[in-house]
């Protein structure tokens, strides 16, 4: 459940009555498991907030998880093959790299930006392979493009701050893989850290605090993320490893922990259960910085899904 004051504390090191817990579903276990799963997550009232509880996939699915194919307002062609699980895009508005400089972005946009707000977005309008080149072969219209994107995102989360109260904004924009960043460290601090920053710092002009998720192998810059203004980063477990964020991250940049989802559907309710624990003693500490996501999808047996919202029930009120 995300009680802002709760993260807030975390993520400035303020002591939180307890650990801040994150719980997401992805509609498509919704499908799969129909009301057992509602009337699961109705057990643990202090993990998971009322939307994912009465959550109902007709009424509350967004296009993007819905089979057939749309169009956003960037021009990209998203397609779905299956209820439930995200689109992926399959129509690059910009796949010729002599057309950034006549792109445009969209000018009205409004609420949160999307999952993929920057660096994912840049691959989206120009293909993988071709925004691949760009980066490795630094263009003239490569900074155009980024630019571009960067300027719309700002116009995006100034209006944010002024149509929202809330204190802490959620980003999230994947940065790495399962072994690492597609960019480099290097070309990434280069071409995309700036970006992140500048949009960032309107959150910081609005007193805003900044959460950001990302999957991949992205613990080298996670540093990097905080000097770009991010309060809490929301890293994965495994590509990341524990022992690379207890080093990199503990004491000095407060993260929301997204549990091993990869282990989700094959570990035993012990085994899930000890890694709850290992995860927990490793980073927590009594002034915070450590919150914790789940994030549930169909794979899991439901079994495992309570074995997880009882270990963290259990484990966020922890000391050591």
């Amino acid at each position: 459940m995300f009680v802002e004051e709760r993260f807030i504390k975390c993520a400035t090191y303020s002591e939180p009555d307890e650990i801040p817990v994150l719980v997401g579903v992805l509609p498509a276990a919704y499908l799969g498991y129909g009301s057992a799963l509602n009337e699961l997550l109705a057990r643990y009232p202090g993990l998971v907030d009322s939307y994912h509880i009465n959550y109902d996939f007709e009424r509350d699915c967004p296009p993007r998880y819905r089979k057939g194919t749309y169009i956003d307002g960037w021009g990209c062609v998203w397609r779905n093959e299956r209820d439930g699980f995200d689109a992926i895009v399959c129509g690059h508005p910009i796949p010729n790299r002599e057309d950034i400089p006549a792109y445009e972005p969209p000018a009205d946009l409004t609420g949160y930006p999307p999952h993929g707000f920057m660096y994912l977005r840049i691959l989206d309008l120009r293909g993988f392979e071709e925004a691949m080149i760009d980066f490795a072969e630094e263009p003239e219209e490569l900074p155009v493009l980024l630019q571009k994107v960067t300027d719309a995102n700002i116009r995006n989360v100034e209006a944010l701050c002024g149509e929202r109260q809330e204190k802490m904004l959620i980003f999230g924009d994947d940065l790495g893989m399962q072994s690492g960043l597609a960019l480099g460290a290097e070309k990434w601090r280069k071409w995309l850290k700036p970006c992140f920053k500048s949009i960032y710092d309107v959150c910081k002009a609005n007193g805003r605090f900044v959460f950001m998720h990302t999957d991949g192998r992205i613990f080298e810059i996670i540093p990097d993320l905080q000097e770009a203004g991010v309060d809490m980063v929301n890293p994965q477990f495994r590509p990341n490893g524990l022992e690379n964020l207890v080093r990199v991250c503990k004491g000095r940049v407060p993260i929301c922990l997204d549990l091993d989802r990869q282990m989700f559907p094959f570990a035993s309710p012990h085994e899930l259960k000890a890694h709850v624990e290992e995860a927990v003693s490793a980073l927590w500490l009594k002034e915070g910085g450590l919150a914790i996501n789940l994030e549930l999808g169909p794979d899991i047996p439901l079994k495992n899904i309570e074995a997880l919202l009882s270990a963290l029930d259990s484990l966020r009120c922890y000391t050591a």
